[in-house]
């Protein structure tokens, strides 16, 4: 089992959930602690750059979590920065800002 980590803004996307959808990404997060693989890496996406972060499907593909994992060769940690729609690249979006602000700080 691996340890899940949840970002503070990934916290919050998180909540904004409804009930349903709220235990469909509970099921994929468990599953995640399970094989960290199971997401698809992701590279460039809409000129943001996300190469060592990965993507999971929730709700049929409306949703995702998007997240990467800590010491990569030995992993410690999955680290979830974000779960949203997929509609209009709304999820890498929020990501390119939390990474924007990341750096800045």
């Amino acid at each position: 089992m691996y340890k899940i980590y949840l970002i503070p803004e990934a916290v919050d996307d998180y909540k904004e959930l409804d009930g349903s959808i709220k235990r469909n990404v509970e099921r994929k997060i468990e599953e995640l602690k399970e094989n960290p693989f199971l997401g698809h890496a992701l590279g460039h996406k809409f000129n943001i750059d996300l190469s060592g972060f990965y993507k999971i499907y929730v709700q049929g593909k409306q949703y995702r979590i998007v997240y990467r994992l800590i010491t990569p060769q030995d992993i410690e940690i999955i680290e979830i920065w974000g779960i949203g729609k997929r509609e209009k690249e709304e999820i890498y979006r929020k990501l390119a800002k939390r990474l924007r602000k990341r750096e800045i700080t």
